[in-house]
């Protein structure tokens, strides 16, 4: 079955950091690629990172040159290094994975990370 489960959310200050973490099992995690994704209160779910199997890595523009995703695979773990945070990164965070870019991503969600940027 796959799982996911993300932690390191938490209360921050604008302008801090955090590390998102997501262990991942149930599939072949070094052949898929990784998403983070995240949802504020009343919004949509928005996709915010990417990392392909080869390393390869996209990001959404609101947070272009402060994200980092990154991946271990033999961990099976996906990472967002999150930096310069904003009030308007505010949500839950999410991972999940897909076979390649263009397919769609597994049904299954994990519980999320909470992530608060406040003063």
């Amino acid at each position: 079955q796959v799982q996911f489960v993300e932690s390191g959310g938490g209360l921050v200050q604008p302008g801090g950091s955090l590390r998102l973490s997501c262990v991942a099992s149930g599939f072949t995690f070094r052949s898929h690629v990784l998403d983070w994704y995240r949802q504020a209160p009343g919004k949509e779910r928005e996709l915010v990172a990417t990392v392909t199997r080869f390393g390869g890595e996209g990001y959404v523009d609101s947070v272009k040159g402060r994200f980092t995703i990154s991946r271990d695979n033999a961990k099976n773990t996906a990472y967002l290094q999150m930096n310069s945070l904003k009030p308007e990164d505010t949500a839950m965070y999410y991972c999940n994975a897909r076979p390649a870019l263009g397919e769609r991503t597994f049904a299954n969600w994990g519980q999320g990370t909470q992530v608060t940027v406040s003063s």
